[in-house]
């Protein structure tokens, strides 16, 4: 007997693998490993026309039908891809399904250059060719989300260009003027997500830091601040996390100059001192803060390290993806930041 039925996707894989499971039982439990990145969202579905009976198993599926179904992947340009942060978020792009166009800016020496990141061949454009390749890129995807990781003195030029373009953009760069990079992003009225910090948990914890502020004001008045970051030696700025988190203890009432804070960059004293593991020293962020009470019988210690970039590239994507759902519902609000990402839950 012929009949419609309407099924979730993952139902659909799962009868799809029927058969071979079934030989694999007793191992299953062991091997199985989910999905991490699903295609499909719990709320698309597709008709299918069935051919069985009750005793059956299903015969045909219509298959044109599925691919069509399939949502075209979200293209994203990560600048710049000669960084290892710029690779990291391509690697986690791909891993997520997204489609990464192949071209990112770069510096003039590296203009012409092929690299291979994740199995992709990303062609590298220097500052004379910007505005002509992004129009090009934009032409080819209307939809195109530019990641931008690239070094504090480009954050105004680069924020400048997207806007000029109309390129939304999710900008993880610290430093440059950002007071003008915001007025340069609302004038142009561009969607954007701008964030010093694109660690899921590490903004969880920014988040907390600024409910503290804002409810218990001055509950650390008095207090003396000691603040300790290490990160690579290539870069070159205060973190924008512990900028964010000393404005939170101002808040609470601690007096403290940005200028105190101990920037660790040596690997030596990164490796004895802040106990950074060896093989993290090209890429890490170890954060400490430090407060002790007038009297110094009270101290309270906030910490949080991080090895890698992997939390910071999966964030990124987390962010693209959020901004494109808020691209397409028309949103009224145009510029966010990672907290706004965490409280919608757009955390894969």
């Amino acid at each position: 007997m012929a009949f419609v039925l309407e099924l979730p996707m993952n139902l659909l894989g799962r009868q799809q693998q029927q058969q071979q499971q079934q030989q694999q039982f007793t191992s299953f439990s062991r091997c199985r490993t989910p999905s991490k990145f699903p295609n499909f969202t719990r709320k698309q579905r597709c008709s299918l026309s069935i051919s069985a009976t009750l005793n059956t198993q299903i015969q045909s599926l219509d298959d044109k039908h599925l691919a069509q179904s399939k949502p075209l992947a979200l293209p994203i340009m990560v600048n710049s891809c000669m960084g290892k942060m710029g690779q990291a978020v391509i690697e986690a792009g791909i891993s997520a399904g997204l489609h990464i166009v192949p071209a990112s800016f770069g510096i003039e020496q590296d203009a012409g250059k092929t690299i291979q990141v994740g199995g992709k061949d990303i062609q590298v454009h220097g500052p004379s060719e910007r505005e002509t390749t992004l129009a090009s890129l934009l032409e080819q995807h209307p939809d195109l989300i530019i990641v931008d990781f690239t070094v504090p003195n480009a954050v105004n030029d680069n924020a400048e260009l997207y806007c000029k373009t109309g390129v939304p953009f999710v900008m993880g760069t610290t430093g440059g003027d950002r007071d003008l990079l915001y007025k340069t992003v609302e004038e142009a009225k561009l969607y954007a997500v701008i964030s010093p910090q694109m660690g899921k948990q590490v903004v969880a914890f920014l988040a907390a830091m600024d409910i503290m502020s804002k409810q218990f004001p001055g509950a650390f008045s008095g207090y003396t601040l000691e603040v300790l970051e290490s990160h690579q030696s290539t870069k070159l700025d205060t973190s924008g996390t512990a900028k964010a988190v000393i404005s939170c203890f101002q808040k609470l009432g601690v007096s403290f100059d940005l200028d105190e804070v101990q920037l660790i960059r040596d690997p030596k004293q990164q490796i004895e001192l802040v106990g950074v593991p060896e093989e993290h020293l090209n890429g890490h962020a170890f954060h400490m803060y430090h407060l002790t009470s007038p009297d110094g019988t009270v101290s309270f210690e906030f910490q949080h390290n991080v090895c890698g970039r992997s939390i910071y590239a999966e964030g990124a994507i987390d962010a693209a993806l959020f901004l494109a759902k808020k691209i397409q519902g028309k949103a009224d609000k145009k510029i966010y930041d990672m907290i706004d990402v965490l409280r919608e839950g757009s955390m894969r």
